[in-house]
């Protein structure tokens, strides 16, 4: 894009159609990440160009401008995320250096973040899928292109542990998920976007199977579902 933004649009999920104005975030900056539950949108980190530890929140059901809901352990960019309908998590990222953090926040509520625990490895633009009881990171950059998947359980703490690999050693990657499956899309190795799509089964362990491809090479995009945290 030729400059960072704070605008905020949205979609309706059962029909099709432009995205609309939802409001905007408080501070304007780009490699933000989202989480939330069924009644909040979360959104923290970022670079405007210098690295931001802003978390924002918006209220899904009405349109407006994003409030200030608190602020990271750190300044950092190109997170993943997670969440259950009570916890978020931001997942690793670049600060500057790629970091294993994983930061836990209680969604309904405001505050500042804590620290939960640790990736197998840091690494930035992981791509985070959930459960109401177990979050999945996959991917991502370590600086090289990674296919680790690691996994951990939201309602504990403790470090990830690993969960099998990804088809393709791939970072820059789109995700989305149901409380079943959690599925990866496209994303790039060495500057090629890639169309490949892979699946997990969030409750087991096991490498990633191919789920299909991409109309289109894609990386660093979005992947969203009406389905999200485990509900």
């Amino acid at each position: 894009f030729p400059a960072d933004t704070n605008k905020i649009d949205f979609i309706t999920f059962s029909s099709t159609g432009n995205a609309s104005d939802f409001g905007d975030l408080t501070v304007v900056r780009n490699s933000v990440i989202g989480t939330g539950n069924q009644t909040r949108g979360v959104f923290g980190g970022g670079g405007t160009p210098s690295l931001q530890d802003v978390i924002d929140f918006v209220t899904i059901a009405s349109t407006g401008n994003a409030l200030d809901f608190g602020n990271l352990t750190k300044a950092v960019s190109f997170c993943g995320s997670a969440s259950s309908p009570i916890r978020g998590f931001f997942l690793g990222g670049k600060a500057p250096s790629d970091v294993s953090d994983i930061e836990i926040i209680t969604i309904p509520t405001t505050g500042n973040a804590q620290r939960f625990d640790d990736l197998t490895v840091g690494r930035r633009i992981p791509a985070g899928v959930s459960s109401n009881t177990r979050a999945v990171v996959m991917g991502g950059r370590t600086p090289s292109h990674s296919n680790i998947i690691d996994f951990f359980t939201i309602a504990t703490l403790g470090d990830a542990a690993n969960f099998g690999d990804l088809t393709e050693e791939k970072g820059n990657a789109a995700s989305a998920s149901d409380c079943i499956r959690g599925v990866r899309m496209g994303g790039s190795n060495g500057g090629s976007n890639n169309t490949t799509m892979d699946y997990i089964a969030i409750a087991t362990q096991g490498d990633a199977v191919d789920f299909g491809d991409l109309a289109t090479g894609q990386g660093e995009g979005a992947g969203c579902s009406n389905a999200h945290g485990g509900l």
